[in-house]
């Protein structure tokens, strides 16, 4: 299974694009559409050149597989299509390592569809301690694909 436009433009939708570096709430330094590393593995510098929205794809494309690679690995039930864009867009904002350690994963591995989950996702709406009104957004916008049932 891999992610849709679903999950691209969902990423996309709450990263905002950035042709330049610049840190984000939590003070660390990203270019294009919330990347921190570029493919290969070297990390995002404040000073580094400007990019082209079509590179800032790129880098979104090669980062969403691996993130959706391993939110899979992780995932022990069988979920959908727009489960999976959901939790990688989660997981690639929040980080694979709070997402393996999340409540969130442990309620989709019991039971995908616990009602649960909805709230699990609005638990994480803050950086550096604060909490963010984009995050939130973003967690109500990650909730809704979770339980969107058709691609």
């Amino acid at each position: 299974m891999k992610l849709s436009d679903k999950g691209y433009d969902l990423i996309k939708k709450f990263e905002g694009y950035s042709d330049r570096p610049y840190k984000c709430p939590a003070g660390i330094s990203t270019i294009g559409y919330g990347n921190t590393y570029y493919p290969n593995g070297t990390k995002v510098k404040i000073t580094d050149k400007q990019i082209t929205r079509e590179y800032a794809n790129e880098i979104l494309a090669h980062t969403a597989d691996e993130f959706a690679a391993d939110v899979l690995k992780l995932v022990k039930s069988k979920i959908s299509v727009n489960q999976l864009n959901a939790l990688t867009a989660f997981a690639y904002n929040v980080g694979m390592g709070n997402f393996q350690k999340s409540t969130l994963l442990k309620l989709v591995n019991v039971n995908p569809n616990d009602a649960m989950i909805a709230k699990e996702f609005l638990k994480w709406n803050k950086a550096a301690g604060k909490e963010l009104k984009g995050l939130t957004n973003r967690r109500i916008a990650e909730s809704a694909l979770y339980f969107t049932k058709w691609e």
